[in-house]
């Protein structure tokens, strides 16, 4: 199961240790600095089970801090860290919080959330609190968002146009909660595509970390693009990408899952470490194809290496620029690959989006090309969903068994408003 989200809002000098303790222990640990930026994250997020905060050096804040937890339905419980000698001065909590005395170290209060997350999973039965058995409605805690690779070692077939419009039509007409991330290190330009500058990257957080800086998670160094996505870029230079170290990245990517619904990851066109990493972490490889024979022969070569890595069921075709008059079925023989989505030749479309800074999806709303990345993302939707009690998804049996089957005929044209 997911490990809940830990909120610190402790000193600086007390705040790196403990961070670095929590996510040793699994926990997603969120540094915050004001009130503000608390009464942003709770607004944004459900999973949040604990609360450390400083209940002596100011005491103001901390009871604003307080009053964010317990405002209205929520009753987050607080983990006030204070000095013996302010203890009589602490103002009355909820009967969940607690209270922990400086001085202290990092494990000693890790142990102190294992058990405040422990307790608030308990139910009494009169003999005492027991663990709550039957099924646990453990709600935010456990969300796992479905990861998608958007993988072609041959480039040119529109991986970064799949990736950040399934992204984009996830977000905006599906109501998910949508993480997309820059994997391609050498060519990557999901960000310029988005028209996103200045990004802070991976490569920059990790950099800080080394020398001193604090511990990011993706989803604080992620930037917010106007469609809602959260961007992460690894790197924005080829150059000097030592600290990011394939299992390091697949790590972070998985430590992301309780935050979002989808992680849709935009994917250098080779087979790297970095690459082969991220390809376990995945539950889903779709694989952008163009009806062109050096695209059909780079996704044959890539389903040979699938087998041998031992992902072979999570691939899957997208057929891009499909409009062409290639039979799809053809293509699935060809390849020895299902097809899952028809996506057809958007032209200048995406070319003024990418100008705007926008995807298509939010551009062009009305278009053909907009209601086949709508139906890729409500069929992905409908595939997978989050289980609380083991996370799994809900994908039919038969899909499972025999990949993605779908009969395509001439698109249909939405209906115009």
């Amino acid at each position: 199961m997911a490990r809940p989200a830990i909120v610190i809002a402790l000193p600086p000098a007390e705040r790196q240790p403990v961070v670095e303790e929590l996510r040793s222990a699994g926990f997603e640990a969120i540094s915050i600095a004001t009130p503000a930026e608390l009464d942003a994250l709770l607004a944004a997020r459900r999973d949040i089970a604990v609360a450390i905060l400083d209940g002596e050096r100011d005491l103001d804040t901390s009871l604003e801090y307080y009053g964010l937890l317990h405002e209205g339905t929520r009753d987050i419980p607080a983990l006030m860290v204070l000095s013996p000698q302010a203890l009589g001065s602490l103002f009355g909590g909820s009967s969940n919080d607690e209270l922990f005395t400086r001085p202290y170290t990092a494990d000693s209060i890790r142990w102190r959330v294992e058990a405040m997350c422990i307790r608030s999973v308990t139910v009494d039965d009169g003999s005492g609190p027991v663990i709550q058995t039957g099924p646990l409605d453990v709600g935010e805690w456990a969300r796992r968002a479905t990861v998608l690779a958007i993988f072609n070692p041959k480039g040119g077939v529109g991986k970064t146009t799949v990736a950040t419009n399934l992204a984009s039509a996830l977000q905006l007409h599906q109501a998910q909660r949508v993480l997309l991330i820059d994997a391609d290190t050498v060519t990557g330009h999901v960000a310029t595509s988005l028209g996103l500058d200045q990004l802070r990257t991976v490569q920059d957080s990790w950099r800080d970390h080394a020398e001193g800086g604090d511990l990011e998670s993706l989803t604080e160094i992620a930037t917010a693009h106007s469609s809602g996505l959260s961007v992460v870029s690894l790197t924005v230079s080829p150059l000097n990408t030592e600290l990011l170290e394939p299992a390091r990245v697949a790590e972070s990517i998985t430590a992301s899952r309780p935050v979002y619904d989808f992680i849709v990851v935009d994917l250098h066109p080779s087979y790297g470490a970095l690459n082969k990493a991220i390809f376990e972490t995945a539950d889903r490889i779709l694989v952008p194809v163009t009806p062109d024979v050096p695209a059909l022969r780079a996704a044959v070569q890539l389903r040979d290496v699938a087998i041998e890595l031992g992902v072979q069921d999570r691939l899957a075709l997208v057929v891009n620029r499909a409009n062409s008059g290639v039979s799809v079925a053809d293509m699935e023989r060809t390849v020895g690959m299902p097809a899952l989505a028809l996506i057809r030749s958007g032209g200048l479309l995406f070319v003024r989006a990418a100008n705007a800074g926008r995807t298509v999806i939010e551009m062009y709303p009305r278009e053909r090309i907009t209601a086949d990345f709508d139906a890729l993302a409500e069929r992905l939707v409908r595939t997978y969903s989050r289980n609380a009690a083991v996370g799994a998804e809900t994908e039919p049996a038969s899909a499972r068994a025999g990949g993605f089957r779908l009969k395509f005929g001439r698109p249909k044209e939405p209906a115009r408003a």
